[in-house]
C-alpha cells in the first residue's frame, strides 16, 4: 500500500502559541510527531510538513524533513493540505493521510490503518476512525464528537450532540458491548487527492457552521467517508497546558 502524510504545523494557536515548537523530552513537538510518521516505513520524501511559520519551516528542514510553506490564511487543515498537494502535483488518485502537528503520541498503526481504510474502498473519497464510547457523560459532552455508520461502515453523520438518541434511556451495558450504537469520532483522516481538491473549492455550509465540524460539507456534497473502529483511542493531542505536562511525562518515562 503506497500512500503520503502531511502534518499541517501552524504557528498560531489562542491556547498555546507556536505549539509545534514546544519542548518535550528536549526535541520539538513536530519532531517527535514526524518521527512517528517515518515508522510508517513510507519514503520519507512522501512525508511532509506543511507550515506557515518560518521559524517551524526551518527547524523542521533542520532536522531533515520534507517542508512545503504555505499561506497563513488557511482556514481549515484541509485547505492547507489541498495547497500542498496542488503545489508537489501529486496524481488525483494519491492518498493523503493528514496528521496533526500536536499528536506526538499518534502510532504507526494508527497512520498506516487510517491510510488502508481509504485504499480499500474505492468509492469512498475519505477514511476516518471510530471507536466506542466509553461512558454516559461521554455521550452527552460535546467536545467528544459522535458519528453513527450505515450497514458498510460509511459515516452518514456526525455530531457534538448524543446520536443516536435513546428515547427509553441509556442502557449503560452497551457501552462495554460490540454491538454499541454509540461511536466516538478519532480526528484521523486519510483523502483522495481529487477529493482534497473537490473540498478547498466548495463553501462552507450551515450544518458545518452550527456543529463546528468541517467533514459535515465532505458528507453534504455526497462525498462517501469510510470508517474504520478501533478498540480504543490513541494518546491525545496536545491542546492546553495541562496536554503538554501530561504528554512530556509519557515521554520522558517511556526515554
Amino acid at each position: 500500500m503506497k500512500f503520503k502524510i502531511v502534518i499541517p504545523a501552524r504557528y498560531g494557536s489562542s491556547r498555546l502559541p507556536g505549539k509545534p515548537l514546544l519542548d518535550i523530552a528536549g526535541k520539538p513537538m513536530i519532531w517527535h510527531v514526524y518521527k512517528q510518521a517515518c515508522k510508517t516505513n513510507i519514503d520519507n520524501q512522501d512525508i511532509v510538513i506543511a507550515t506557515d511559520n518560518q521559524e517551524i519551516f526551518d527547524c523542521a528542514s533542520g532536522f531533515g524533513a520534507r517542508v512545503v510553506m504555505t499561506k497563513e490564511s488557511h482556514e481549515s487543515g484541509t485547505d492547507r493540505l489541498a495547497e500542498v498537494v496542488t503545489k508537489l502535483d501529486w496524481h488525483d488518485d494519491d492518498i493523503i493521510v493528514n496528521l496533526q502537528g500536536d499528536e506526538p503520541l499518534i502510532t504507526p498503526d494508527v497512520i498506516k490503518l487510517t491510510a488502508a481504510t481509504l485504499a480499500n474502498n474505492a468509492q469512498a473519497g475519505m477514511a476516518t476512525l471510530a471507536c466506542n464510547l466509553d461512558n454516559e457523560a461521554q455521550l452527552h459532552d460535546p467536545n467528544c464528537v459522535k458519528l453513527v455508520c450505515d450497514q458498510a461502515n460509511r459515516a452518514m453523520y456526525f455530531s457534538r450532540a448524543a446520536i443516536p438518541f435513546a428515547r427509553d434511556g441509556v442502557n449503560s451495558a452497551l457501552f462495554d458491548s460490540v454491538e454499541s450504537p454509540w461511536l466516538r469520532h478519532i480526528g484521523m483522516y486519510a483523502y483522495r487527492v481529487k477529493t482534497l481538491k473537490q473540498l478547498s473549492q466548495l463553501p462552507v455550509i450551515l450544518l458545518e457552521e452550527l456543529e463546528k465540524l468541517e467533514q459535515l460539507r465532505a458528507l453534504w456534497h455526497g462525498i462517501s467517508i469510510q470508517v474504520a473502529c478501533v478498540a480504543k483511542a490513541p494518546g491525545h493531542g496536545v491542546d492546553t497546558a495541562d496536554d503538554l505536562n501530561r504528554v512530556r511525562e509519557i515521554l520522558l518515562n517511556a526515554q
